[in-house]
């Protein structure tokens, strides 16, 4: 991880975290990021536990620090909790994960790495248990959450390592 910043980040602190950061230097764009941000939780038919693990899943794939170990506060209220959070790693297909958060990682994984190549068996799977409009918000999600975090790690300056903090939606 590049803890050395590439981008330094605004001299006034907000105390928001995304306002705190170097995407602060461009306001005209972030204020419409924070915005989408907010419809991605709260304006879509995934519930916030399953929009989390879908994101915690591409902390994971891009190796964010920062997105690895924040948890936000809806998620936590909508049941996922750190042992849940735990199961997300490799092997989560023999976990105790229910078959709907199970696929939500496995479809995540076949998004971020090869997303035209979803085979037969995959799409069937997710036909019968999602809705198109559910399918939809999933990808729009984890499509704004890899922009992000990408994002994030090639501006650097954050640090190798840091501790799980709960942060709520930005305003």
């Amino acid at each position: 991880m590049a803890s050395k910043p590439r981008v330094t980040a605004p001299e006034q602190k907000t105390g928001n975290v995304v306002r705190d950061s170097s995407l602060a230097l461009v306001p005209e764009t972030l204020d419409p990021y924070l915005a989408v941000n907010a419809l991605i939780w709260l304006g879509g038919p995934l519930n916030a536990a399953e929009i989390e693990m879908a994101r915690l899943r591409n902390a994971r794939t891009v190796n964010c620090v920062f997105c690895r170990n924040v948890r936000y506060d809806i998620a936590i209220e909508a049941g996922l909790d750190e042992a849940k959070v735990a199961l997300i790693e490799d092997g989560f297909i023999d976990s105790d994960l229910s078959d709907r958060e199970k696929l939500i990682l496995e479809f995540s994984d076949q998004y971020l790495g090869n997303p035209a190549a979803i085979g037969t068996d995959l799409q069937q799977r997710l036909l019968a248990e999602f809705t198109i409009e559910e399918l939809v918000h999933l990808s729009m999600a984890i499509s704004h959450f890899h922009g992000f975090s990408r994002c994030a790690v090639s501006l650097g300056g954050m640090p190798d390592d840091m501790p799980r903090m709960e942060v709520s939606l930005p305003d």
